[in-house]
């Protein structure tokens, strides 16, 4: 999900030797979990209004294709490659397995079943690091990994997806929230650092407990999504980063937006707990994965892709058109539940999948020009070098 802890930790853990870790197996899961994104988009767009084929029944597996599918498999493939360990790679295999299965129309037990077993084997995998490397950042994606488990084992004994959604919601935040902090170690400052990452962190626990869509739970969670925002925009070196330009100005972007929109749906649960508004559990929960997660996916695909999958990207700031429409989009959403504006909310997933296919294709763009400009440079060098060397002496004069 992020340049953090896990890739970081590459070089700390990671055997000489790299197990089962070719290029063609991590783009096979990297393949999968696109599969994820594209079911679990085309039955998002059908629960929006969108008239699609066979979207009625990619509904129903939204929630669990986008975090177990898609999320679960990237954050998997990630944790494996920083650990270096063959066996560790069973938790995107697991993960990409929940989605064949789910998309082939097997039973969905078998589906959530493999997404449990996956969590579990990122839960070991993440069990090792922090032994390694024992430190808060660490105990945080382990305690993500336990919270992804909760939530599959919640689904696999047939209760419905909202009652999972905390759980769910809290892994992929403690995964972010682990990560930015390792990140932002050296700058932290202040002995109450910690420990408020720490309360944050049980007050998410106690919220996904309760359920979201709980009165209790439902404001736990939200004040945990305030606190946890509010650690981040006091902590995180994105507010230091911001004041640089390229690359890493981008990134900071990308971070310091997606937390607005954390704070913002902790707000929501707060100020419309579940029965106050028919789209209050709506604009919480995509608050948190688009404007907050997809955000954080935008900001550090340059740095992760090339690193899980060796694929050479480059950055530019055209890069910031589709960051714009992807928040842009959030905002819309937001907007059309809060006035129950059924076509707004439609045109909103709409902008969201075309912020996602504009990124895609400004990286894919903007690689292959800074590829073929390098190769033209280097033909033109070539050339020279050879004029010179085929220089006689009387023209070299």
């Amino acid at each position: 999900m992020s340049a953090g802890s896990s890739m970081s930790l590459v070089h700390e853990t990671a055997p000489a030797r790299s197990v089962g870790s070719s290029t063609g197996l991590r783009l096979l899961f990297l393949m999968l979990g696109l599969l994820a994104l594209v079911a679990g988009t085309w039955g998002a767009l059908w629960r929006l209004g969108w008239s699609l084929p066979h979207g009625s029944s990619l509904a129903a597996l939204h929630g669990p294709l986008m975090i177990g599918g898609l999320f679960g498999t990237l954050i998997g493939l990630e944790r494996a490659v920083a650990l270096g360990r063959g066996w560790s790679y069973a938790a995107p295999a697991f993960s990409g397995l929940g989605t064949l299965l789910l998309l082939s129309g097997a039973p969905t037990a078998l589906g959530a079943g493999a997404y449990a077993v996956a969590a579990a084997m990122l839960a070991i995998s993440s069990l090792l690091i922090t032994i390694r490397q024992p430190a808060v950042f660490t105990g945080a994606l382990l305690f993500g990994a336990l919270a992804w488990l909760a939530g599959s084992a919640i689904w696999l004994m047939g209760h419905p997806v909202y009652d999972a959604a905390g759980w769910w919601l809290t892994f992929l935040i403690l995964t972010i929230a682990g990560e930015r902090l390792e990140l932002s170690r050296v700058a932290i400052q202040g002995r109450g650092s910690e420990p408020s990452f720490l309360f944050a962190i049980g007050l998410l626990a106690m919220g996904a407990q309760n359920g979201l869509m709980t009165e209790n739970g439902a404001i736990l969670f939200g004040i945990a999504l305030i606190v946890t925002a509010l650690w981040l925009l006091r902590y995180d070196i994105a507010r230091r980063n911001i004041r640089r330009d390229g690359q890493t100005r981008f990134m900071a972007a990308c971070m310091l937006a997606g937390y607005g929109w954390l704070g913002l749906a902790g707000l929501t649960l707060m100020a419309l707990p579940p029965g106050e508004s028919s789209f209050a559990y709506d604009i919480a929960l995509h608050a948190v994965l688009i404007g907050f997660v997809l955000s954080m996916v935008f900001g550090h695909a340059l740095i992760i892709l090339p690193a899980v999958a060796r694929i050479r990207l480059r950055y530019a700031p055209v890069l910031y058109a589709p960051l714009v429409l992807l928040h842009a989009s959030v905002a819309l959403r937001i907007g059309a539940g809060l006035g129950e504006w059924d076509m707004g909310r439609k045109v909103s997933g709409g902008l969201t999948l075309l912020a996602l296919a504009a990124f895609a294709g400004s990286l894919v763009w903007v690689s292959w020009r800074a590829r073929t400009l390098r190769r033209d440079a280097g033909l033109r060098h070539g050339t020279s070098l050879r004029a010179a060397s085929n220089m006689g002496p009387e023209s070299a004069k």
